[in-house]
This record gives structure tokens, sequence and C-alpha cells, in this order.
């Protein structure tokens, strides 16, 4: 198992694999269509959009954070 300290770097990388999953797809689709090719330029898709979304990801939490607990209110 992963230590606990490291809770945010795994859910910055799991989020931004994921998301960086989806939406490359979608766009490699839109581009390409359902092409022989389009597993094949899906992944290099992917991993050069996860690429940049990790560190992204990685910066932009805390301050997506900060934003939900400003625009939210305890109950």
């Amino acid at each position: 198992m992963i230590p606990k300290k490291f809770a945010p770097l795994l859910f910055g990388l799991i989020l931004s694999g994921l998301m960086s999953l989806l939406v490359s797809g979608i766009a490699t689709l839109r581009a390409a269509g359902l092409s022989p090719a389009f597993t094949g330029l899906w992944a290099g898709a992917w991993l050069t959009a996860w690429l940049f979304a990790f560190p992204v990801v990685l910066l932009v939490a805390p301050l997506a954070r900060k934003a939900v607990e400003r625009l939210t209110t305890p109950r």
C-alpha cells in the first residue's frame, strides 16, 4: 500500500489520467473517426495529454478546493 502522505499525488495521478484518457479519446474520435489507426492515435494523444494534465492538476487542485470552500456553506 501507498503511505497516506502521498494521497494528494495519487489523487492527481488518477484524476489526470482518467480525465485525459476521456478527453483525448473524444477528441481523437472526432478528428480521426473509428479508423483502424484510432487506438494508436488515441494512445499517443492520451500520453501527451497526461504529461501536461498531471502537473496542472497538482497546481490547480488547491485553488479549486479554496474556491469550493468559499462557494459553499456548512450545514
